[in-house]
């Protein structure tokens, strides 16, 4: 494990961390990303940003520690998604995850308390390594 290395189990709960995975999920499926957009989230494109979500739900179901960059991408990439209609899945979240507005935002600012630590060098920045 690099320095600064954290697993979501250390971070985060069960439930929050699959939040995270339902929602990266989404950029694979009904969410529609500009290479521009993908790229101020931190990922080298749209395709990067597709690959790398796989990536990241992976190594949150097998709770293996994430760098504070693959955090922030996470993070923003979760946040876009589900509030964006013209990016992320927007006022079809409901439809496609099953998950209610209010549970999930209620959840997401939970995550986002959590997580401020670990992806406070990134505030106001694009996550890069």
């Amino acid at each position: 494990m690099s320095a600064g290395e954290v697993a979501a189990s250390e971070l985060l709960t069960g439930a929050e961390t699959g939040l995270l995975r339902r929602a990266l999920l989404e950029w694979g499926g009904p969410a529609h990303c500009s290479d521009q957009l993908a790229v101020g989230m931190g990922f080298a494109d749209e395709q990067d940003l597709v690959d790398q979500c796989g990536r990241l739900r992976a190594a949150l179901a097998d709770d293996a520690p994430l760098a504070p960059v693959d955090w922030a991408r996470t993070l923003l990439a979760v946040e876009i998604v589900f509030v964006s209609d013209l990016a992320g899945t927007g006022v079809e979240w409901r439809t496609t995850t099953g998950l209610g507005d209010e549970p999930t935002i209620m959840m997401l600012r939970s995550i986002q308390r959590k997580l401020a630590r670990t992806v406070k060098p990134y505030y106001g920045k694009s996550p890069r390594d």
